[in-house]
């Protein structure tokens, strides 16, 4: 088969009914991501319905009304230029958001834009463990400045849980040791310290200390001599 003979066929497409449509161009980009010579998500971005797409329990991305507002102007006016990035749960048979919660929501809340996308989600689909994924989240949002305070110390103690030394997680969120101290210390969970405490007593093993010193007696606290009558 030639390329124009290929063209010719997928352009025959066009006469099926719109689900159906779709449904079969998500199976051509499913091939053409399989061989296509870059492997990264994008080469295959497929359409799902939007009740299929979840959000996910640990992204601390707020958006606010004006933003949420902008938003939607961009993707009224341009369309969605970017997918949503997610995962498939294989548990709850649904997709869960990494990235893109909000213009998940714009999808799903403006009846103008469900319409237009006739109820589908843009998405890419990463696999990856639990932990990978939420860092995958958390990087997306810091390159644009994104992320709360208080949904970042929700996401290191889920890391931590996970078995994440701060060294990895500095370097997977693009964080300073400090940053993660810092977070860890906001949490208020002792346990987050754990790794650091069960090391102090070997910092202080095979040493050599001077002897212990008593202090001067305080002159000030000393009763004044009695006078002999």
């Amino acid at each position: 088969m030639t390329i124009d003979e290929l063209e010719e066929g997928i352009r025959e497409l066009t006469s099926l009914p719109t689900h159906k449509r779709i449904e079969a161009i998500n199976r051509l980009m499913k091939v053409i991501g399989e061989v296509h010579p870059n492997s990264d998500p994008v080469s295959s971005v497929l359409w799902v319905p939007a009740e299929m797409v979840v959000a996910n329990s640990y992204n601390p991305n707020t958006v606010m009304p004006p933003e949420m507002r902008l938003l939607y102007l961009s993707i009224k006016e341009d369309g969605y230029t970017q997918p949503i990035v997610v995962y498939w749960s294989e548990e709850r048979q649904l997709y869960i958001v990494v990235d893109g919660f909000h213009r998940n929501r714009v999808g799903k809340e403006y009846s103008d834009i469900r319409e237009r996308t006739h109820g589908y989600l843009p998405i890419v689909v990463i696999s990856k463990s639990m932990a990978k994924l939420i860092e995958a989240t958390i990087r997306h949002n810091r390159a644009r400045g994104d992320h709360s305070v208080l949904g970042m110390v929700n996401v290191i103690a889920m890391l931590v849980e996970a078995g994440r030394s701060d060294a990895e997680i500095g370097k997977e969120l693009g964080m300073s040791a400090d940053e993660v101290w810092r977070l860890k210390q906001a949490s208020g969970n002792s346990a987050l310290f754990e790794q650091h405490t069960a090391n102090i007593p070997a910092l202080f093993k095979n040493r050599t200390y001077s002897r212990s010193w008593k202090p001067a007696p305080d002159e000030k606290t000393e009763q004044p001599p009695q006078r002999e009558e």
